[in-house]
């Protein structure tokens, strides 16, 4: 099953795109190469990364709008109450089919069913931070943060990247 698939892979991403440390100049990297792999696309997104609640990155590229911020804290709330991906935390729900009130005592307005935002881990230590991107389809905004993060840290695109649908 297609969903299965994406939850096996996407728990390889979080394994795999860790780092060893982190700190403003690192989200500055990851932050530009974002904004230019996004530029490439021919696309627009807003990004933002942020350190145990410190914003560190924020760039929101002409033609986006104060609803994607609002996505992006959404997203933020994923991953910092989940410790996971905003894109498996949404096909997690999907697959057991239940709603985020009875689950979880919180609805859309709180918590994002959309991909777009990554955990920052540190290895041996766990969730520090987020990297959201909002503003492209939401399984995109997920795989144009892994292939960036894939690149950043040397890791093969290949094993970790989404099969297209």
């Amino acid at each position: 099953m297609a969903l299965d698939d994406d939850l096996t892979r996407l728990a390889l991403q979080e394994e795999r795109l860790q780092f060893e440390q982190f700190n403003a100049e690192t989200a500055l990297a990851i932050g530009l190469r974002l904004k230019d792999y996004i530029a490439s696309l021919g696309k627009k997104a807003a990004i933002d990364i942020q350190l145990a609640g410190h914003p560190l990155f924020f760039y929101a590229m002409p033609g986006t709008t104060p609803d994607n911020v609002d996505w992006i804290r959404r997203k933020r709330n994923v991953v910092m109450r989940f410790h996971k991906s905003s894109y498996a935390f949404a096909l997690n729900v999907q697959k057991n089919g239940y709603s985020l009130f009875e689950r979880f005592g919180a609805g859309a307005d709180e918590l994002a069913l959309s991909g777009g935002a990554f955990p920052i881990r540190l290895r041996g230590s766990g969730c520090v931070g987020s990297i959201i991107v909002s503003g492209l389809p939401h399984r995109d905004d997920h795989g144009v943060i892994v292939a960036v993060l894939a690149e950043f840290l040397g890791q093969d695109i290949a094993e970790l990247a989404l099969d297209k649908v």
